[in-house]
């Protein structure tokens, strides 16, 4: 199988700054707000080069959502910036009437999501936000893996006409996806070819299946990974290609297993090819306070619990 090594670990909170510096010299009718965390969301370079365009709305976060939805009316591209859990369930109401009902061309940038927010603990993981906001009419949903996959989507989600969500996260990751690779919205990346068992992950989960595909291929299971960078709208015709040959599923995704990722596949599967699946998820809880090592070990994040997954998967084929 193919292996994939990494030379390099980034958060990719510092690819979405990247990308926005990137579309700041590259677009001028992209504009950024922030919720009073510029440092966090790595929004300083766009800053220094384009102060005009760059609006600080400090902690009103659903101020800035309204900001946002007016500043498209004049051809604007705002790319809003706060954690996930503000971006969201703070701020539903506001997403919901000005910014999905309209269709307005928001891309709402959410940092320090999942459990791997870490010490902050329960009051700031967000773990319903993928949830939340695949089931707003009209919204995209993208999730990355690393950091070079991110700087790709902040750079490929202002050419999409139409609000976006943009989840990346807080811990350094290894970044391990090809450079300059074209992120292309609702098309999922094949990663490794198998037979046995397909695995489709999304966000840091991506990397944990990778680990342990080169794991099972050693025990003699041969594993296809997917990266499915973009939960709305979801690559369908990639999940039921693999599963037509595999006949079982694995879904992988640092958020609650109600309402994401697995869910999501598994309306696909009902629908088309009902085949047995597994879910590696947050099991309907809260998240704590600890290391974002820690977090992902007690709850069940990692390379570990997707062999387990899979080896539960494939007696029930």
């Amino acid at each position: 199988m193919k292996k994939y090594t990494f030379t390099k670990k980034v958060d990719t909170r510092s690819g979405f700054g990247a990308g926005l510096a990137e579309l700041g010299r590259t677009n001028e009718n992209v504009v950024a707000l922030c919720a009073d965390l510029v440092g966090s969301l790595k929004m300083d370079e766009f800053i220094k080069e384009n102060p005009e365009r760059f609006f600080q709305v400090g902690i009103a976060e659903a101020n800035m959502m309204g900001i946002a939805a007016g500043l498209t009316i004049g051809g604007k591209i705002p790319f809003t910036g706060t954690f996930a859990n503000f971006s969201t369930a703070r701020v539903y109401d506001q997403i919901r009437q000005s910014i999905a009902y309209s269709g307005k061309n928001v891309k709402i940038c959410a940092s320090h999501a999942g459990l791997t927010l870490g010490e902050d603990g329960a009051t700031h993981q967000s773990l319903e936000d993928i949830g939340m906001m695949k089931m707003l009419p009209g919204m995209v949903v993208i999730n990355p893996c690393d950091y070079n996959q991110t700087k790709a989507a902040t750079i490929a989600v202002a050419e999409h006409q139409g609000p976006v969500y943009l989840r990346f996260g807080r811990p350094a990751v290894p970044v391990f996806m090809p450079e300059n690779e074209k992120f292309e919205i609702g098309k999922a990346v094949h990663l490794t070819e198998g037979n046995d068992v397909t695995i489709v992950a999304t966000g840091h989960l991506v990397w944990e299946s990778l680990q342990a595909a080169e794991a099972l291929d050693s025990m003699g299971i041969s594993a296809e990974v997917i990266n499915i960078h973009t939960i709305k709208p979801l690559d369908s015709e990639a999940i039921l290609k693999s599963v037509s040959k595999t006949k079982c599923i694995v879904t992988a995704e640092e958020h609650n297993v109600l309402g994401g990722l697995g869910e999501s596949v598994s309306r696909v599967l009902a629908l088309n090819n009902p085949v047995p699946q597994e879910f590696v998820a947050v099991n309907d809880s809260f998240g704590e306070s600890g290391t974002p090592a820690q977090l992902m070990e007690k709850y069940q994040l990692n390379d570990k619990a997707v062999i387990e997954a899979v080896k539960k998967v494939l007696k029930r084929k």
